[in-house]
């Protein structure tokens, strides 16, 4: 069974791939928080879970 690629090349593109730093990430606030929740379950009657759309 032949390899696809070989070892030496593992990490290669990661690797040229230059450094970008992590920009600061806020939660939003409860307030916000329950608001969205709120439209999601209420307004657009979305259920529960990944499939929702069902």
């Amino acid at each position: 069974m032949p390899t696809h690629g070989s070892l030496s090349k593992a990490g290669k593109v990661r690797s040229q791939t230059p450094k970008v730093e992590a920009k600061e990430r806020t939660s939003a606030s409860p307030k916000n928080r329950n608001r969205r929740n709120f439209a999601k379950r209420v307004i657009l009657q979305r259920k529960a879970g990944q499939n929702w759309m069902t």
